[in-house]
This record gives C-alpha cells, structure tokens and sequence, in this order.
C-alpha cells in the first residue's frame, strides 16, 4: 500500500529521470518542449504514484522532474489556504480543485490550471453480488443502490468524505440523486435526503483515510469481506486487470449520475517564473495526443483531450451530479454525515503514560487528543473531532493497563460528552513502566464486553517506548492466532512516538489490518487526525 515511504521512491525516481527513455520524444509542432532542467514539488493526492512512468518520459521529453508530496483532499485545501503551501510547493494536483475554489483564500493562491484526465466514481461489486442483485447487465439507479443497502443486501467499502475524495463523491451523489432536484445540494436538501442516505450507510462495512489503503484491505479481504466498493473507475479496472480478486468485479455506473474527478495540475499563484514555464512544458505534454492515449491506455483513466479515443472498454462518460457549490454546503453534508448518517464508530485509545512520559510528551499527548474534543478549529479539525453517537474509549496504561473509561458522545448536545473526554485527558498522570501487550490485550476485552456491535471498532496504541511488562510481542501474536477473524475485524492504529519499538509496532499492525503512523517528528496532533480516516 502507498505510504511515506513510496511518496520518497517515487520522488527520488522522478528526480532521477532526466536520462532519455525509448519512446520518449520531445513532441514537433509549434513550440519545442524541451527548456532548462526544472523540478516541479507537487502537492498531490497519493493515487497520482501510478504516473510514475509517464512523469519519467515526461523528464525525458521537457526536462521538467515531478518532486510529489502526498496529501489528502480536504488537508490539502487547508494547507493551500493557509499559505502553507506557499514557498514549498510550486504546484498542487489532486483529484478536484472543487475543494479549493470553494475556500476564497485558497481559491486566491490557484494559478494556470489544465486538467490532465478524469475517472468516475463508481461502484465496482464483486460478479456474484452483482448477478443476486439482478443488477449485472442492466442500468441501476441510486435508489435502487440505496434500498438494496438499508435491507442490507450487500455491504460495501468507502473511503471516510472527509479525508478522501472518492468517499465524498460518493457521498454527494447519493445524495443528490435521491434529492432529484437537478441542483447542487444545500442545507435544506441535505434535511430532505437524510434518512434514505442514512439507510444507505447501513450497508457500509470497511472505511478507510485514503482509496489506495481501501483497494488494499478490499483484496486482502477478499475471501469474506464487503461484496463491493466505491472507488475510482480506473482503481477497479485496475483490479480486473492485474486478477488481484478471486472474481471480476461487475462496474455498476448509477443511470442517474456520478461524481467524476478531472485531476487538474495547477501552478501556485505565487510560484517563480521557472516553475511556472516548467508547468506550462509538462501540461502541454500530458495532453498531447499520444500522452492522452498512453494515460488510458496505463491507468484506464479518461483523457482530458476531446477526440482522443477512450480507453477500450469504457462507457460513455456517465451522467454528471452538480457538486456542492459553497463552502458552508459542504461542510453541512460532511458534519450531517459524521453526526447523523454515518454507522458509529467505537474506538478504544490505548495510552502510555509510563515513566518515560513525563514532561513535555505526555503535555505534547494532552494537546492533540484533546484537539479531538472540538479544540482544534481548523477545517481538518472539525472535521477530526469525536463524533455524535460514537463510543470513544480511553485506556491508559503503564506497568500494567488501567481501568477503561467508555464515553458515548451525546447526539442531541454533543460538545458536554466532548468536554467531559477533555477533563479525563487533562487528568492523566504518568510514571511506572510500560506493558504494552497486556495493554492491547484489555482494549479487545472493553470491546468484546460491548452490547452494541453494529459499530466501526478500531484501537490506536500511543507508546513512546519498548515493552516491558507482562506480555510480549509472540504472547500477543499468539492471542491474535487464537480470535481468529476477530482478530483483523479489530484493526490496531500505532502511533510511533520518542523511542518505541518501530519493527515490532509495524508487525502489530500488519497482523490487526492496521496502519502505522509515525510521529516521532512531534506531530501527535497530525496522527490522530489522520487515524480518524478509518475509524
């Protein structure tokens, strides 16, 4: 799966290409391509790494290298709108620059933009599910998607609206198919659609921060897992192509509209001369006709170029959804979702506070688990903190784990629960040593004890150190052999922190379903944000 360690190969690839590729020639016509060398730094969405061999012979061919730093949508918008992205990117590329023009700060830092391809968010189902449904070769509506959903006929994967693109996608047309109107949604639309959306979700079953962790844990899990998944059309042709699953995967183009991403490659207003010329050389590559047919040909996504032929065995293009139009929009469908239509979610929090804490680590865990609770303001945070109805769980431990504290966020007056999470976090004093693994242990035990199990559950391990106490990493490895499936159906979120164990921390997570998340640097804050992506 794509993670910091690939955005680094793939830079350092990218950086390297400067050498001519067979097949790679400067296009003829009016203007040559060809200029000074230039390093265009890209902030980008992660799905972007499978261009690496057409950025290569874009090097080859303009002298323009591709430098990507991997973002998510909505973070990204944030940073552009900051003026965080001023000064270290000349470039942004996402999905959509829907998100950002919608931010009139971040709308203002936009300059030259051209969209270099597109690819439908669509469902891709697995043939069999397709064929019970009665849905493998005719046209199927939102509704009938949404009906089949809250009786629970199928269940399906999607990425968390307000980390990724394709579940936000997802989410608009939904909605706005079954609101009918034709218009962009708003407020009073979003009231309207509330409870068919609502039974919709009922058949969510896998959610993920990002679509290439969720393409992932949709194969890995492919032997018991959801029966389909919302993703991009290119993302599921891909999978048909390479045989990752045991079956094809019937693609099932809603009749009445999709949400479509046209991944714009957009030069920062305030970027040098130099990147601005070498923006303009890679653009007018990527769209040359050749480059189109070659983008469809290696990634199944949709040329930007009209005439260029689609790629073979693509539809016409679907019907198109109108996007929400005004910030206040789409933070009323993504706060209506996280708060109303969404299944809750059940985390349990597993925090050391041993001995080696103290100072200024357990202050820096404070901060950021608080900024959970509504204190982080920002666009991310808002979207970040504790939902209505969801069970958060807190579990500190150090020589041995502490007693469980279960708080349900309120859905009628939500920020007291949220208050209360706050007081507990604030409360937490730290010394002794460090039992890791008995920890872990417990969190499954909380969650084995609930009655409510029509939840998203997940741990997040907070750890600065190595175990020391109790069980060991072979003990827990053998308790997880024991649950068997209840094992991965738990995923494990460490976050690596001063001096913990990074080898055995990334075994726990492979062997949970999880992700690590390394903030060693001193960024808490951004970590448990992130995790929120998949709980």
């Amino acid at each position: 799966m794509i993670r910091r360690v690939l955005a680094a190969a793939l830079a350092a690839s990218l950086l390297a290409a400067c050498t001519s590729t067979p097949g790679a020639e400067t296009p003829t016509g009016p203007e040559n391509l060809s200029g000074p060398a230039a390093t265009l730094r890209v902030l980008a969405g992660s799905e972007l790494a499978d261009l690496e061999p057409i950025l290569r012979d874009a090097a080859a061919a303009t002298g323009v290298s591709v430098k990507f730093d991997f973002i998510g949508s909505l973070e990204g918008a944030e940073k552009v709108a900051s003026g965080r992205a001023d000064g270290a990117y000349d470039a942004v590329w996402f999905s959509s620059n829907r998100y950002l023009e919608m931010e009139p700060e971040a709308k203002s830092r936009l300059g030259a933009s051209e969209r270099i391809m597109s690819s439908p968010v669509v469902l891709g189902l697995r043939t069999s599910a397709a064929q019970r449904l009665g849905w493998a070769n005719r046209a199927v509506t939102w509704s009938e998607i949404a009906t089949a959903a809250s009786r629970r006929d199928f269940s399906f994967a999607m990425t968390d609206p307000s980390a990724s693109n394709t579940g936000f996608s997802t989410l608009v047309a939904v909605a706005s198919a079954l609101d009918g109107s034709g218009r962009a949604l708003d407020a009073a639309a979003i009231e309207r659609v509330s409870g068919p959306v609502n039974g919709f979700f009922k058949a969510h079953r896998l959610n993920a921060g990002s679509s290439d962790w969720l393409v992932d844990e949709f194969v890995a899990r492919s032997g018991g897992g959801p029966d389909g998944l919302f993703t991009y059309e290119s993302s599921l042709i891909a999978l048909n192509r390479e045989r990752k699953l045991p079956e094809q995967l019937t693609i099932v183009y809603p009749s009445d509209g999709v949400v479509t991403a046209d991944y714009p490659l957009t030069v920062l207003a305030n970027a040098p001369e130099q990147a601005r010329d070498a923006h303009r050389r890679l653009t007018t590559w990527l769209r040359g006709a050749d480059v189109q047919q070659r983008i469809g040909a290696d990634t199944a996504r949709r040329p930007a170029l009209p005439g260029v032929p689609l790629p073979e065995g693509l539809p016409e293009s679907p019907v198109e959804l109108p996007f929400p139009e005004t910030q206040t929009s789409l933070k009323a469908l993504l706060t209506a979702y996280n708060d109303e239509l969404r299944r809750p979610s059940r985390t349990v929090y597993v925090l050391d506070v041993s001995g080696s804490m103290d100072g200024d680590r357990i202050a820096a865990l404070k901060t950021a688990l608080s900024g959970l609770t509504g204190v982080n303001t920002s666009l991310t945070g808002e979207f970040c903190r504790f939902r209505s109805r969801e069970d958060v769980v807190l579990l500190p431990f150090s020589q041995a784990p502490q007693t469980a504290r279960t708080f349900t966020v309120d859905a009628a007056d939500p920020q007291p629960s949220r208050d209360a999470i706050r007081a507990a976090i604030d409360a937490l004093e730290v010394g002794g040593d460090t039992a890791v693994y008995d920890s872990l242990v417990a969190a499954y035990a909380s969650l084995d004890a609930a009655a409510d199990r029509d939840r998203f559950v997940s741990i997040v391990l907070m750890t600065d150190g190595e175990s020391n106490r109790g069980r060991d990493l072979a003990a827990f490895q053998r308790f997880l052999k024991d649950r068997g499936d209840a094992a991965v159906a738990t995923p494990v979120f460490p976050i690596l922190f001063g001096e913990a164990a990074e080898q055995e921390m990334r075994e726990v997570a492979s062997a949970t379903r999880g992700q690590t998340w390394d903030a060693r640097d001193g960024d808490l804050t951004r970590a448990f944000c992130q995790i929120r992506g998949y709980q």
